[in-house]
């Protein structure tokens, strides 16, 4: 008990008369990239900052199939920005938020199969007191 309380009790001295180091990091301007390509795909990514609080960079991929994705941004104090160019499927030229995704995938309209609703058989069942009843 004497050991657990003389713990704490130095921790608290030392804590409260430490001389803390206060290092204040200012923001620099930065380069960041990779490629990588293997035998199935190939990804990218380009960045740079100016150190003012500002991005702008690029990534983006190719598969076997030649399905590709390219996204380039833009990060500042209006916020984040991007260009989105695919070709894949499923896609279409649309503008949500503040991304613009521009689809090079051919517009094929949805077909929606009729479903057919076929009715169901409802039993009553007697219960007591939430007790089903056995026959």
């Amino acid at each position: 008990m004497v050991i657990f309380f003389g713990t704490i009790v130095s921790a608290f001295y030392r804590s409260e008369n430490a001389v803390e180091a206060h290092h204040h990091h200012h923001p620099q301007p930065y380069p960041f990239e990779y490629f990588v390509r293997d035998h199935h795909s190939e990804q990218h990514r380009h960045e740079t900052g100016n150190g003012h609080r500002a991005v702008v960079g690029s990534y983006g991929f190719t598969d076997a199939r030649g399905i590709a994705r390219q996204v380039n941004y833009v990060a500042d104090h209006a916020g984040f920005r991007a260009q989105v160019n695919t070709n894949e499927p499923g896609t279409a030229n649309q503008n949500p938020a503040a991304v613009h995704v521009i689809s090079h995938q051919p517009h094929a309209p949805r077909v929606v199969e009729p479903v057919h609703v076929r009715p169901i058989e409802v039993v009553a069942v007697p219960a007591v007191h939430g007790q089903l009843m056995s026959f």
